[in-house]
């Protein structure tokens, strides 16, 4: 019985120790998420990267490398794009894969490190209006000091960022005289600490990283993020204003519902498609934009005018509410006007007699006596007949003819009761007399 007892505790603390020992897992493969940051930078592409962010993160993978080959772009995009890179907890790459350039330059600031490509440049990013020129003083002393900051933020240099957004600083050993902006390339970079080092691609700079047996998993823009990107750009929205806006003009010159009422309608619906996809508009603002729509067709069947008019500015704060900067907005508003304005003008112009819609609000005909209109019977036989004033014409009064009380219209002036007069005119109910001598 004790040699049973002690086989038993034996087992029993073997399978412990089995249970206590772990067994050799599988080892558990790295992931490396690879995301491209390409061409102009606007709010499409922050849309796309914090999905792409989002899922990294979600996968817990070892680091993002951002392959940037971008000429720059919007500064507000820019802007939250830097903040969300230096949110994450991953580790962040940016490959400058050719260039980055103004917004993009900012971009690669606010992560963790930086790899170029041999002949790649980064730099030169002042900021530029609407117009093309140089921001006021305000916007500039705010992009000066983000591009400081981010490189302070990732441990470099802050002269070299403001060097590249600020003309006045003197850098003529890099190629940055006063009054030029900073562009490095590779190996400037690389000199002044702007970058970690030079690779001849991507799987050249996965080894060098330590990600050679790592899972890469390449995140792409699906057709709709691509859509969206292409929808928000800043040349895109003032055409889509004015596409919607003369489509719509058109039609009012046109019978019933064709190709310029759908073209206009399509066009403003793709803008807040593409602000919808790219999260910078919520779908109350479609709801209030197809209110205002409403509202305005409404007002073509009820008198007043203050329907249409809340309808118009239902429409238009949908536009702001879906853009993200209002300036921008309201020049791509005014652009969209004054096209609107032009062609209405040369359409009342020079189609004016082929216009089927002016015809169907505004009345042309007149409701004359030679086309046979009256408003009362004309009674001519009266013409000629006399008859004495029951009461003073002032110039109006009553007369009597034959023992008819009739309201006439003195020719001239004032006629005393008890005078005769002659009916020399009618006109309907118009019927004038003349004083007798």
């Amino acid at each position: 019985m004790k040699i049973k007892s002690v086989i038993v505790i034996l087992v029993i603390l073997l399978s412990l120790a089995t249970v206590g020992t772990p067994f050799p897992a599988a080892a558990v493969q790295n992931v490396v998420y690879v995301v491209p940051i390409e061409e102009t930078v606007e709010k499409g592409l922050l849309a796309f990267l914090k999905r792409a962010v989002g899922e990294a993160e979600e996968a817990g993978a070892e680091a993002i490398i951002f392959d940037v080959n971008t000429p720059g772009g919007a500064v507000d995009a820019a802007d939250e794009i830097g903040k969300l890179l230096t949110g994450t907890d991953l580790k962040t790459v940016a490959f400058v894969n050719k260039k980055a350039l103004s917004a993009g330059a900012y971009i690669s600031l606010n992560t963790d490190e930086i790899y170029m490509v041999p002949g790649a440049t980064m730099g030169s990013a002042a900021i530029i209006d609407q117009q093309g020129n140089t921001a006021g003083k305000k916007a500039e002393s705010y992009w000066f000091a983000a591009m400081r900051a981010a490189a302070v933020e990732s441990g470099r240099d802050p002269t070299y960022a403001q060097a590249m957004a600020d003309e006045s600083i003197d850098l003529p050993e890099l190629g940055a005289p006063k009054g030029k902006l900073l562009t490095l390339t590779a190996e400037q970079a690389l000199e002044v600490g702007y970058s970690e080092g030079t690779v001849k691609n991507l799987d050249e700079l996965i080894n060098q990283l330590g990600y050679k047996d790592a899972e890469i998993r390449n995140v792409n823009e699906t057709f709709a993020e691509k859509l969206a990107r292409f929808l928000t750009h800043p040349v895109m929205t003032p055409i889509l204003m004015t596409v919607g806006s003369v489509g719509l003009v058109l039609e009012l010159f046109s019978p019933g519902f064709g190709l310029p009422g759908i073209a206009g309608l399509s066009a403003l619906l793709l803008f807040f498609y593409g602000h919808l996809v790219a999260g910078l508009a919520g779908f109350e603002t479609l709801i209030l934009f197809a209110l205002g729509v409403g509202l305005i067709v409404l007002e073509l069947f009820l008198p007043g005018g203050i329907i249409g008019v809340i309808g118009l500015l239902a429409v238009i704060s949908s536009f702001f509410m879906a853009s993200n900067n209002v300036v921008y907005m309201a020049i791509s508003l005014l652009i969209a006007l004054t096209a609107s304005i032009v062609l209405s003008i040369l359409m009342i112009r020079v189609y004016e007699k082929k216009m089927n819609f002016f015809k169907r609000i505004i009345l042309t005909d007149s409701t004359s006596t030679e086309k046979g209109y009256v408003s009362n019977k004309n009674r001519l036989e009266l013409i000629g007949g006399e008859g004495v004033t029951l009461t003073p014409l002032r110039p109006s009064g009553t007369i009597v003819v034959e023992d008819e009380r009739i309201d006439v219209v003195s020719e001239g002036g004032f006629v005393p009761k008890g005078r005769k007069v002659r009916i020399i005119k009618t006109e309907g109910a118009k019927i004038v007399v003349r004083e007798l001598e």
